[in-house]
């Protein structure tokens, strides 16, 4: 009894733990690439500052989403055509996560002894339009990863590994 039930914990960890692996690893190209995007238009030298920047971001962002799904946050439409969870899911996760992004850079410029104003300016400049951009893109940018989950959630997560990375087989819908 003990050990299947450490073989069922075990099991649960190591699904969770790739599902935040999935997680970080999306964040962490997109956040890669505001960050290259930004090195280029600032013309900066530090790449590799801002990629490890990126990871540490990717990492809490990552977990951000993960606790806020535990907590099943926009779940709401799970039962509707896809189109609505996806849309629904992108727009509520781009505006908890850019939430945290201002958070986390005011506090960042708090820390550094910025006034807070200052703290607030690191991110688009501070202006409100601005971070509304930087929340759009964000939106757009989680419609794939949010389609992906969605379908995944319909046809199964194995499958979709499975369709992914290991052979692709035609896939049959169960007939009703």
């Amino acid at each position: 009894m003990h050990d299947q039930q450490l073989a069922h914990i075990k099991e649960k960890g190591v699904a969770e733990a790739r599902k935040l692996f999935w997680i970080v690893l999306y964040l962490w190209v997109l956040l890669g690439l505001f960050a290259v995007h930004r090195s280029i238009v600032l013309n900066q030298q530090s790449l590799l500052y801002h990629q490890g920047f990126a990871l540490i971001n990717a990492l809490v962002l990552a977990k951000i989403m993960f606790v806020a799904e535990a907590f099943n946050v926009a779940e709401d439409m799970k039962h509707r055509p896809l189109i609505y969870p996806i849309v629904y899911k992108s727009a509520v996760y781009a505006v908890i996560l850019m939430s945290f992004h201002v958070v986390e850079d005011t506090l960042v410029g708090l820390w550094r002894g910025k006034a807070l104003g200052e703290s607030i300016a690191a991110l688009g400049g501070g202006r409100p339009e601005e971070m509304l951009v930087v929340t759009l893109i964000m939106f757009v940018v989680l419609m794939p990863f949010f389609a992906l989950r969605e379908v995944g959630r319909d046809i199964g997560d194995d499958k979709l590994y499975e369709q992914f990375f290991v052979r692709r087989t035609k896939y049959v819908p169960m007939q009703s």
